[in-house]
């Protein structure tokens, strides 16, 4: 037995051990971004200042951080930030509710199932985006009919993956809740909605810049303040740094908003298998 024992340590010791990621990758991982991002302003810069490109085109970085710089100082920045992510959240939190309660219901009521069903199938790849004139007809041209489409864009995503991730609940789950005496509402809340939480996330996190892209495109088209209308205000009066300033400043705005939607995910899936997997990671 002694030998035996011995000779299975020294195999398993022969085995190649899985080793983590080296020093180099997980340094790239950290700073590559960084790095990529300063090359192409490097670039941009050099570019601009040397006129390879025409300056009406692409302006100096220099001279579109001035912009940036100006529009903060002025206040203007946090006025049309604050007009775009206050309809932002608006929307996003209609199409949250609405998408999670009607694929919910798909999943479990059948009647829901087969009404919702063509409805979504069709409506998902369809671009919401156009009926815009439909929307400022019948709600008006103010902030109503943008938030209504943007919630109605971003809702088809989040009630697909509500569907699928309440469907796909392991029917164990809920043959052994039921055998212990489970209600149909503690059935819900305590096994099927923790169980499909991840993927009800995950539509979630795929509506948020979905709500972003369409706020923006509706403040383009409708005007009445935020960065879509300040930006197409500068493209209107001819000023190139304002326009890339407004590219800037929305694509910051946009980084924020999405790592803070991976912020809520993890803090919510703290007790899940992916979250736990994330942090024993090297």
């Amino acid at each position: 037995m002694a030998r035996t024992s011995t000779a299975d340590s020294r195999a398993a010791s022969a085995l190649p051990r899985a080793e983590g990621p080296s020093i180099g990758a997980r340094l790239f991982d950290t700073f590559g971004p960084f790095i990529v991002i300063g090359s192409l302003v490097v670039a941009w810069e050099i570019a601009a200042q040397r006129q390879l490109v025409i300056p009406f085109l692409l302006p100096a970085f220099s001279t579109v951080v001035m912009k940036i710089v100006d529009d903060v100082t002025t206040g203007a920045f946090f006025m049309n930030a604050g007009l775009t992510l206050y309809r932002t959240a608006i929307a996003f939190t209609l199409a949250a509710v609405s998408g999670v309660v009607v694929g919910i219901l798909m999943a479990r009521v059948v009647s829901f199932r087969w009404f919702f069903d063509p409805l979504v199938s069709v409506g998902l790849p369809s671009p919401k985006v156009a009926l815009l004139p439909v929307f400022m007809l019948w709600f008006g041209l103010f902030d109503l009919s943008k938030i209504l489409l943007v919630a109605f864009s971003a809702c088809f995503q989040i009630i697909i993956t509500t569907w699928h991730g309440t469907r796909g609940v392991e029917k164990e789950l809920i043959w052994s809740a039921r055998s212990l005496g489970a209600n149909e509402r503690q059935l819900l809340w305590e096994i099927v909605v923790p169980a499909a939480l991840p993927q009800i996330l995950t539509g979630l996190q795929i509506a948020m810049p979905v709500c972003l892209i369409v706020i923006l495109v509706t403040e383009m088209a409708m005007g009445g303040g935020g960065l879509g209308d300040a930006m197409l205000v500068n493209a209107r009066y001819v000023r190139s740094p304002g326009v890339f300033a407004g590219i800037i400043e929305i694509g910051s705005v946009g980084f924020c908003v999405i790592k803070s939607m991976e912020w809520v995910r993890r803090r919510l899936l703290v007790w899940h298998q992916e979250t736990q997997r994330e942090e024993t990671t090297f």
